[in-house]
């Protein structure tokens, strides 16, 4: 990439970290496409690899309001998912990674934002868990099914949860990328070329997390996904 597209992905993840450290979801929905524009073959392992530091900070910084017993569920069932993912990233040959990328985006967003209020329950949890096995492994893409199951609940409850559950499933999605050889050092090497630009955003996310309406912030989030998803799918 050149050194402008650098700048420009550095100032994304810096965004996208503080969106998710002040509303629980957003860093995927926010890079996966913008990384698939600059270079598809940042994909997924890219934005994987990026996450799990800003997931350690998460659920550390509000570890007292997780929910345990949704997050088991949701993990079983995220880790029993994972190979199906895999499998999906094998079946697409890497020209059009970019359009399933924009396609689960896009598709994401707008289940998240028609989605009527429910109280989840166990097959909430495993449903989740499914689905985000498949998309987050396949394409970087999990959190608005794991949004859509908390996002009556508080807050703070939503953003530990679904750190603590990401980064289960990325630790292992991110092993079994490399182990197979859909992921390479060169892939990683990015996420740690931009752990500084990942590390000021969720900086500034615990400045404003308290202060910021996440569910006012939540819609402009989907709005940015669905817009720079269709981008991705239209793009040559």
């Amino acid at each position: 990439m050149s050194a402008q597209a650098v700048a420009v992905l550095a100032l994304v993840v810096t965004a996208a970290a503080f969106v998710q450290g002040t509303s629980g979801l957003g860093f995927a929905l926010v890079v996966a496409p913008v990384a698939g524009l600059l270079d598809p073959s940042l994909l997924p392992v890219f934005v994987l690899a990026s996450m799990i530091p800003l997931n350690v900070y998460v659920a550390w910084r509000e570890r007292r309001y997780l929910d345990l017993r949704g997050a088991g569920w949701i993990t079983a069932a995220r880790l029993a998912a994972t190979p199906g993912g895999l499998a999906l990233l094998w079946a697409v040959p890497e020209r059009r990674l970019g359009l399933v990328v924009g396609a689960a985006t896009v598709l994401a967003a707008a289940v998240s934002l028609a989605a009527p209020a429910f109280v989840p329950g166990r097959a909430a949890y495993l449903g989740a868990g499914v689905v985000t096995g498949l998309t987050e492994t396949a394409t970087g893409v999990g959190g608005p099914p794991l949004a859509l199951v908390y996002q009556h609940r508080p807050p703070a409850e939503l953003r530990s949860t679904v750190a603590l559950c990401f980064l289960i499933g990325e630790v292992v999605s991110l092993a079994l990328l490399l182990a197979t050889g859909r992921g390479t050092p060169a892939q990683l090497g990015w996420a740690v070329l931009l752990l500084p630009a990942l590390a000021a955003g969720a900086w500034l996310s615990r400045l404003a997390h308290h202060r910021v309406d996440a569910a006012r912030m939540r819609p402009l989030v989907l709005a940015f996904a669905l817009v720079s998803g269709a981008v991705l799918i239209l793009a040559p």
